[in-house]
């Protein structure tokens, strides 16, 4: 499963949905990181909502519900696997 993690510098919630999604080891994940500073359309996005996951869904990006920032690694992945 691809997913892309919408993120800016700085960002502490980011970073940590980042090293657990970096964790996780039952569920194989393709993460892309997108700086939204790098781009305006990314920033006007998602200037408020950092962090915000997404996966493609056939040729769409999809936008999958925010985790709870003090979710384990494990219930990390039970969320996404409703997602694979």
């Amino acid at each position: 499963m691809k997913l892309i993690l919408y993120s800016k510098p700085g960002c502490h919630l980011c970073e940590g949905l980042e090293e657990k999604l970096r964790q996780m080891e039952n569920l194989a994940i393709e993460l892309e990181i997108r700086d939204i500073t790098t781009r305006e359309d990314w920033f006007a996005a998602y200037e408020y909502e950092v962090p915000v996951l997404t996966r493609f869904r056939g040729d769409r990006e999809e936008i999958l519900p925010r985790p709870n920032p003090r979710a384990s690694v494990l219930l990390l992945e039970r969320m996404l696997q409703k997602y694979v």
